[in-house]
């Protein structure tokens, strides 16, 4: 179940409560300035005040409403469950189809085959937050193994956090199947030593655009970084195939 979208939402900022009310009602006739400050309440919503106390409803505010109303009406989910979807969604997971077991790893980070391209780098994995247990099950690690990948610094809690992103993810399901060629997380310390050399060279390249400090510079730096690390894993990769070959021609 997807979060519904806020179409004929005013497009500035943001909307006082009898405004979201007016979006709302010809889809949901229902709905109450009472029951909009009931979900407040209960923490499914968290609008901005004014100085003087007024809610003012963002964009996002009036989408998580609609997602809220649409699972009560449709699905007759409970609130306790609503919360569990939303924060699903808030963390960058899918939440459970109606009767699922828990909050699903977006497929697209844990599907990917071949060789990653430029977009494979942008932020979106970042954003993703998982919990110890979420990485465990969505790599196929057991605990022991993902403590071994912390202990060689190749997975680590986002900073600040005790969440994970969806890089440590891909990090850890990759670990994971090499496991099975008897690959260990203490054979692989040469990685990360290759990683941060190779990214001493892009930061090179890019911290001078960086520095001119204008959006449209940064935004060619992560145009070019993003370039960069894909050319880096493309060679990385064919170097280790092309050092194969002859052994494997034998």
């Amino acid at each position: 179940m997807a979060v519904p979208n806020t179409a004929g939402v005013p497009s500035r900022a943001f909307m006082s409560i009898g405004e979201v009310l007016g979006q709302l009602r010809p889809e949901y006739p229902d709905v109450t300035i009472s029951k909009i400050r009931f979900l407040e309440d209960e923490g499914l919503i968290k609008p901005e005040r004014t100085s003087s106390g007024y809610r003012k409803f963002s964009r996002e505010d009036v989408s998580r409403l609609r997602y809220v109303l649409s699972a009560q009406r449709d699905h007759y989910l409970p609130l306790r469950v609503i919360k569990e979807h939303l924060d699903a969604i808030d963390r960058g997971l899918e939440p459970p189809a109606t009767g699922g077991s828990g909050p699903k790893v977006p497929r697209a980070l844990v599907a990917a085959e071949g060789m990653p391209g430029p977009d494979s780098f942008r932020p979106d994995a970042s954003e993703v937050r998982l919990s110890r247990r979420e990485l465990l099950d969505a790599a196929g690690l057991e605990a022991e193994q993902l403590v071994q990948l912390e202990q060689f610094g190749l997975v680590s809690p986002r900073s600040g956090s005790s969440h994970y992103d969806g890089d440590a993810l891909v990090v850890a399901k990759t670990v994971a199947e090499m496991a099975r060629f008897g690959i260990e997380p203490r054979h692989l310390r040469p990685f990360k030593s290759a990683a941060e050399r190779e990214i001493g060279l892009v930061e090179q390249v890019v911290t001078p655009l960086v520095r001119q400090r204008n959006p449209e510079a940064r935004a060619r730096a992560d145009e070019v970084a993003r370039e960069l690390a894909s050319l880096s894993v493309k060679l990385h990769a064919t170097l280790v195939k092309a050092g194969l070959a002859p052994g494997l021609r034998r």
